[in-house]
């Protein structure tokens, strides 16, 4: 189906608001597959600048990569990607060599893209080459010390290799993240210009994959159509034949539409809404505290008085956790609150800080740092968040009132907090973050570190910097676990940046779906659905 045709029957019937009952309950048995979500894709590159999550979820099931993370089952039954365990997706097999700096790649040889072209080493090689060509690739592949096309060599047809001038625990995680995608070269070269050598405007609006999916259909802002690849050769061919995935920006209606049955899945449920729908009697709402992902509040250590240490432990103690965890995500994900004081608990971070209330200490701190009658400032949050945020906010203006800190609310458009991040203008705020490596090192190195804006607290402790560079190449086992402890010790001690909590990310399906998996990057893996 061409676009235009899509576009006309996606009119015809109704795709542009919730469909008619009777249409959409039809679709929801059997083969097919309904999913409603708040947007779509803003583009089908994963290396586009600003791509969005629904570009994420568009080419994580259109597109193959060499490898995945594997998948382990939590105690409640739930699938859930492994981190530590990495498999083969188009590499059949691969190999790592004994000093750990080439990683060799064995292609299936009857792996082919949706034109039936086959996959070979060429694609491959031409497919890393590009992500090297984009400024987003570029920075993510340097994390796994890939830095030139020469690293990426074709040995035959269907073997291609890595090579990293030194051992780095990151190069093969990063090839089973989201861009890493293997591109139809043939078919990409097709719609490259000199201009545009990598066919990057091509691919910002059309798909050169093998992935488990093909496009049938795209309406920009309204919906999408998936057709499974019976050629797919990567994998168990997926559940589900079609599917429909319908944009639905209000939470209500998908709700609504779930609890009727006019949808198989709804997405990215805000915590009230997933709270009420888990007592549907036809609706499960599976919710999984997000590895990686944290909500917190950033105070700005290079900007007085957040230059004081005292003073942002006082905030911390301060600070109303239970009151504003239920009052902002229904205690929908997992505190970072309490915990160990002081010490590192483990080596796994984010950990909880060993910080709850105490407002006896949080004055007497605040005194030790020479504001006995505490200070004017102002809290930020971006309206993007503000379901979340702003209950936050009003709680620790409420609560730091009580040791007499004195707190303005500001409330930051949409898409502008980054901005004012970047220039290290906001003093003291609310944001989130995600981090796709779950090495404690890696987590350090991006937001504790450096003068990025992703260093929220502006942080800078010669000590702890220079544990992060030390890590970062670390073999031995023993050193690493005790350099990662330390700095989490003073990550405790310093606190330039409060945890509070991974958020879950929430999803409603009717009881007929099963096989749902979560993943890193927290869009729907369409792979592992079955209708049970």
């Amino acid at each position: 189906m061409h676009r235009r045709d899509f576009g006309l029957a996606a009119a015809s019937l109704g795709l542009a608001g919730l469909l008619p009952t009777g249409w959409a309950r039809a679709q929801t048995h059997g083969d097919s597959l309904r999913i409603l979500s708040e947007a779509g894709p803003n583009t089908f590159d994963p290396i586009g600048i600003g791509a969005n999550r629904g570009a994420i979820q568009l080419h994580w099931n259109v597109y193959d990569r060499l490898v995945r993370f594997g998948t382990k089952t939590l105690p409640d039954g739930t699938l859930y990607y492994d981190y530590f365990h990495i498999e083969g997706e188009l590499a059949e097999r691969f190999e790592v060599s004994d000093d750990k700096r080439t990683l060799t790649f064995h292609l299936r040889q009857d792996a082919v893209f949706h034109d039936g072209t086959r996959v070979t080493a060429a694609d491959v090689k031409w497919s890393l080459d590009r992500i090297l060509a984009s400024s987003v690739g570029r920075s993510q592949f340097a994390t796994g010390s890939m830095t030139s096309p020469d690293q990426f060599t074709v040995v035959d047809p269907y073997t291609v290799t890595i090579t990293t001038p030194q051992p780095d625990r990151f190069t093969l995680p990063n090839i089973a993240l989201t861009f890493p995608i293997v591109i139809n070269s043939t078919l990409a070269k097709a719609h490259a210009s000199g201009a545009d050598p990598w066919a990057m405007d091509w691919l910002k609006a059309n798909v050169a994959g093998g992935g488990p999916f093909r496009l049938d259909g795209f309406m920009p802002g309204q919906s999408i159509t998936l057709s499974r690849f019976d050629g797919w050769k990567s994998g168990a061919l997926p559940g589900f034949r079609r599917v429909v995935w319908q944009v639905v920006p209000a939470a209500q209606s998908r709700v609504t539409a779930i609890e009727r049955g006019d949808a198989d899945l709804v997405e990215n449920l805000p915590p009230n809404d997933a709270a009420g729908l888990g007592t549907a009697p036809n609706v499960k709402v599976v919710g999984v505290p997000m590895q990686g992902a944290f909500q917190f509040i950033g105070m700005n250590s290079r900007l007085a008085p957040f230059d004081n240490v005292k003073v942002r432990q006082a905030i911390a103690y301060a600070l109303p956790y239970e009151d504003m965890f239920q009052a902002a995500l229904f205690k929908r994900g997992k505190p970072l609150f309490g915990g160990v004081p002081g010490e590192a608990d483990g080596t796994v971070f984010p950990q909880p800080l060993g910080y709850d209330t105490d407002l006896g200490k949080a004055r007497t701190l605040l005194a030790d740092a020479g504001f006995p009658n505490g200070f004017d400032t102002s809290f930020s949050f971006e309206l993007g968040l503000a379901t979340v945020a702003e209950p936050v906010a009003l709680l620790v203006q409420e609560a730091l009132g009580k040791i007499g800190i004195r707190v303005r609310i500001t409330k930051v458009p949409a898409g502008q907090l980054g901005a004012l991040l970047e220039r290290k203008a906001v003093p003291f705020y609310f944001e989130a973050s995600i981090a796709f490596l779950n090495d404690p090192d890696y987590f350090f190195r991006v937001f504790y570190h450096g003068p990025t804006r992703w260093n929220f607290g502006s942080y800078h402790n010669p000590e702890f910097a220079a544990l992060v560079e030390k890590t970062r190449f670390e073999t031995d086992t023993a050193a690493y676990d005790a350099d990662v402890k330390r700095m989490i010790t003073l990550a405790k001690q310093d606190v330039p940046i409060i945890l509070l909590w991974q958020p879950a990310l929430d999803t409603g399906m009717l009881k007929t779906v099963d096989g749902y998996k979560y993943e890193f990057h927290r869009q729907v893996d369409l792979r592992t659905l079955t209708r049970g």
